[in-house]
C-alpha cells in the first residue's frame, strides 16, 4: 500500500457561504486550530472577528507549532470588479490581518486574449506581499486562455494555482495535473472545490495538490482517523459546511 500523506496540513478550511454568520465563522477558525489544517479560507467581512480568535499572529495549529493562516478570497467569486475596488479590497484585507490572499483573476482579459490588462489587474496585489493563490475556473477556461493565465500569473509572481473558486463542479485529478504540468514548479496547485472522499483528497494531493480547499475538512480527517485507510465511503458535511456550488 502506498504511503499516505497528513491530509491536515494541506487544508485550507473554507467557509464561504454567504449564508453563514458569527457563529460558524468563529466554528470554522476553532476547528482549523483543533485539526491542525493549514488556515481558514474566509470572505474579507469576516477577517477582523477570525484575526481576534485566531491572535494576532495566529494561534498554532494542534500539534504543529505551525500558526493557522489566515486567508481572504479577493474579487470572489467572479473576479468582475474594477482592478481598483479590487487592489482596494487586498489592501483593506492585508490590513485586517490576512496571511493569505486567494483572488479571482480578470476573466474578461483572458477572452480578449489581453496578458497585460490580466497582470495589470494581478500585479498591484502581488505587490503588497503576502503570498497570492490565484483562483482558476480551469473546468471553464480553453487550453489557450489557461495557458495564458498560467503563464500571466507565475510571471507576476503567484504563488499558487488554484483550480476553482468552488462554484461549479468538483474538482479532478486531470485539472490539478494539467496546472502542474503548466506551471513546471514555478508555482504550486491548490485543489478547490466538491472535495468530498478521502479518495479524492487522496488522488488530488498525488496529481500534484499541496493545498486543498474544502468546507469538508473537519469530516475527512475524521473518516481517516476511524479507518485508517482508504474508505470507500463519502463522508457527510458537518454542520456548516457548503455544497460544491457555494464555494469551496
Amino acid at each position: 500500500m502506498r504511503d499516505l500523506p497528513d491530509l491536515a496540513p494541506l487544508i485550507d478550511h473554507a467557509l464561504l457561504d454567504p449564508h453563514q454568520g458569527i457563529e460558524a465563522v468563529l466554528r470554522c477558525c476553532d476547528e482549523a486550530r483543533h485539526f491542525g489544517f493549514a488556515g481558514v479560507c474566509l470572505a474579507s467581512r469576516w477577517l477582523p472577528l477570525a484575526r481576534e480568535r485566531l491572535g494576532s499572529g495566529g494561534s498554532s495549529r494542534s500539534g504543529s507549532g505551525q500558526p493557522t493562516r489566515l486567508i481572504s478570497v479577493v474579487g470572489f467569486p467572479f473576479g468582475a470588479i474594477p482592478a481598483e475596488i479590487k487592489r482596494a479590497e487586498a489592501e483593506w484585507a492585508a490590513a485586517a490581518g490576512a496571511d493569505e490572499l486567494d483572488v479571482v483573476p480578470d476573466f474578461g482579459a483572458l477572452a480578449d486574449g489581453d496578458a497585460s490588462r490580466f497582470c495589470a489587474d494581478l500585479a498591484p496585489i502581488v505587490e503588497l506581499g503576502l503570498p497570492v493563490k490565484v483562483i482558476l475556473e480551469v473546468g471553464r477556461l480553453t487550453p489557450a486562455a489557461l495557458e495564458l493565465a498560467v503563464t500571466a500569473a507565475i510571471d507576476v509572481g503567484v504563488a499558487f494555482l488554484k483550480t476553482g473558486s468552488g462554484f461549479g463542479p468538483a474538482v479532478t485529478v486531470t485539472q490539478v495535473a494539467e496546472l502542474r504540468q503548466l506551471a513546471r514548479g514555478r508555482a504550486a496547485v491548490k485543489a478547490s472545490g466538491g472535495i468530498s472522499s478521502l479518495e479524492q483528497a487522496f488522488e488530488l494531493v498525488e496529481a500534484g495538490a499541496s493545498r486543498l480547499g474544502t468546507s469538508r475538512g473537519v469530516a475527512l480527517i475524521r473518516a481517516g482517523k476511524s479507518f485508517g485507510q482508504r474508505p470507500e465511503s463519502t463522508p457527510q458535511p458537518s454542520d456548516g459546511d457548503q455544497d460544491q456550488n457555494r464555494g469551496d
